[in-house]
C-alpha cells in the first residue's frame, strides 16, 4: 500500500492519542496529552492545521492542565467531541469512560442544567480503556482492564443513585498496573451492580489502552465485535459471545506483499512469537472484506500497520462464519494431500528393502 499523506503533529506531550476521520474521510482530527486537538484535510497537498481548543482562555493561553485521550467527529461531521477519559457519541446522548471502572451516559440537552450524568453503566471491575458505539443510539462496547469486552444496552443503565452506592465499593485490585502483565484476576466474579448484556473473553487488554468496536453495518449488519489485544493477535466474536476468529499478526507478510498474490507457502519465514506485537486498534473496511490493525513493535521499529483481507469473502453470500468453516476445511484438505503425498514418497523409495521382497514374490 502507498502512503497517501503524511501529516506532521503539533509538538504535544508524549504521543499522539487518538485520531478520526470526517464521515466523508476528507478531513482527520488529532489529539495528544494536551486541551487542544487539531484538525486537517486529508485530500490536498495542504499543511494548514486548524487548531480545535478544549480548555478555557486564560492569560498565559489555553488550560493546559488536561489532555485529551480520545476525539470524533458527529455523525454529521459538523462537530468534535473529546475527552480525557474515552468517549463516544449517538445524536444527543454522550457516553464517556474513566479508569473508575464506570461508563456514565450523559444528555447533551440538559448538560446546562445538571452536572449529573442520566445514567451510569455498571459491570466492569477496573479502569476502561475504550468505549465504542454502535450507532443506533441504543447499544455500546466496552474493553476494560479487568481483561472483558462489554456489550451495554443504554436502556438498562443504573440510575445516580445507584451509582453513588456502587462507588463507595472497592471491587478492583488496587495494586494492579496493566502496563505490567499479568493480571491476577478479578476479586469479585460479577460486579454486584453488573448490568452489561454480555462480556467477552479470551484477548489480553495489557500494556496500552487496547481498543474494540462493532463491525461495519454495511456489509455485516454489525453482527460482529472485534478488539486488538497485546498478545499479539485480532479477536472476533460474534454478538453471541462466539468466538467466531483469531487472526494472529505473528504471521503477518511484509506490506510489499500484494493480498491477490497466491499464498506464500507454509515455510515462509514470517514474525516470531518472541517479537508479537502488541495490536492497540483495528478498523474494519465499510465495504471491502479488510482489517487493518495498528500495533507496537518494539523500540527500534516503532508502531506498524497491517492488513488483513479474507479472500474471496464478497463472493460468499454467508457470514464471516461460513468464510472461516470453508478455509478451515480447505487448509485440513491440503494438509491431508501433503500428508499422504509424504507417505507415498517414503513407501516408495527406490531400493527400499521391502521392494527386494515384492521382486521375489513377483518371480515366483
Amino acid at each position: 500500500m502507498k502512503v497517501r499523506k503524511t501529516i506532521q503533529g503539533h509538538p504535544g506531550r508524549w504521543t499522539i492519542t487518538d485520531a478520526n476521520l470526517s464521515p466523508d474521510n476528507e478531513r482527520m482530527i488529532y489529539s495528544s496529552i494536551t486541551s487542544t486537538a487539531y484538525m486537517t484535510n486529508v485530500l490536498d497537498e495542504s499543511l494548514t492545521q486548524t487548531p480545535i481548543p478544549f480548555g478555557e482562555p486564560n492569560r498565559w493561553g489555553n488550560d493546559e492542565s488536561f489532555g485529551l485521550w480520545s476525539c470524533r467527529f458527529s455523525a454529521d461531521g459538523n462537530e468534535v467531541v473529546a475527552g480525557g477519559s474515552g468517549n463516544t457519541a449517538s445524536g444527543n446522548v454522550l457516553v464517556s469512560a474513566s479508569d473508575d471502572s464506570f461508563i456514565k451516559v450523559w444528555d447533551r440537552r440538559s448538560l446546562g442544567a445538571s452536572q449529573k450524568p442520566s445514567g451510569v453503566l455498571i459491570g466492569h471491575t477496573e479502569g476502561i480503556t475504550y468505549v465504542s458505539a454502535k450507532g443506533d443510539g441504543r447499544y455500546i462496547v466496552s474493553n476494560g482492564k479487568d481483561q472483558a469486552m462489554r456489550l451495554w444496552d443504554l436502556r438498562k443503565m443504573r440510575s445516580n443513585q445507584e451509582y453513588e452506592g456502587a462507588k463507595r465499593r472497592n471491587v478492583g485490585n488496587r495494586n494492579f498496573d496493566y502496563r505490567y502483565p499479568p493480571y491476577p484476576g478479578p476479586r469479585v466474579a460479577v460486579h454486584p451492580k453488573d448490568c452489561s448484556v454480555m462480556a467477552y473473553y479470551g484477548h489480553s487488554v495489557m500494556r496500552t489502552l487496547i481498543r474494540c468496536h462493532f463491525s461495519p453495518m454495511e456489509t455485516t449488519g454489525s453482527q460482529y465485535l472485534y478488539s486488538g489485544s497485546s498478545d499479539g493477535r485480532i479477536h472476533i466474536w460474534s454478538l453471541d459471545g462466539r468466538v467466531v476468529q483469531v487472526l494472529d499478526r505473528s504471521k503477518t507478510l511484509p506490506m510489499s506483499f500484494d493480498p491477490s498474490d497466491p499464498e506464500l507457502p507454509a515455510t515462509a519465514p514470517r514474525m516470531s512469537r518472541a517479537r508479537a506485537p502488541c495490536v492497540r486498534d483495528v478498523s474494519w473496511h465499510s465495504e471491502e472484506p479488510v482489517i487493518m490493525s495498528a500495533a507496537w513493535e518494539n523500540s527500534d521499529t516503532g508502531s506498524t500497520v497491517a492488513r488483513h483481507e479474507w479472500k474471496g469473502m464478497l463472493k460468499m453470500r454467508g457470514a464471516l462464519e461460513d468464510w472461516v468453516e470453508k478455509d478451515r476445511q480447505e487448509r485440513e484438505e491440503e494438509s491431508r494431500l501433503r500428508r499422504s503425498h509424504r507417505i507415498s514418497i517414503e513407501r516408495h523409495v527406490p531400493g527400499a528393502f521391502e521392494d527386494e521382497y515384492e521382486d521375489d514374490d513377483d518371480s515366483e
